[in-house]
């Protein structure tokens, strides 16, 4: 499994809005390989400033292609993109 935590440009809020619809359609594509996705929000808890993604992929190389093709990524939104092998140990 692998977490792709991203987080946004200052002042992007307008490419991310834009470019959501086209996004969430992208991970709907996933199928059983989107384990969890949503994004992280400021203090105010409505402002989203991020994207925490936990996926299963078969490797490093499958979870950057699916980085690279992400509507979000394509439309400049993000200043970095962390890209981590995940193991679960505990939760539901």
């Amino acid at each position: 499994m692998y977490l792709i935590f991203c987080i946004d440009k200052p002042g992007s809020l307008e490419i991310r809005k834009a470019n959501r619809d086209a996004h969430l359609a992208y991970l709907k594509e996933q199928g059983d390989k989107l384990v969890a996705a949503g994004p992280t929000v400021t203090e105010d808890g409505e402002t989203m400033n991020g994207s925490l993604l936990l996926m299963n992929f078969a490797n490093q190389a499958e979870a950057e292609a699916f980085a690279a093709g992400d509507p979000y990524g394509k439309a400049g939104l993000f200043e970095s993109v962390t890209i981590k092998k995940w193991k679960k140990v505990l939760g539901d």
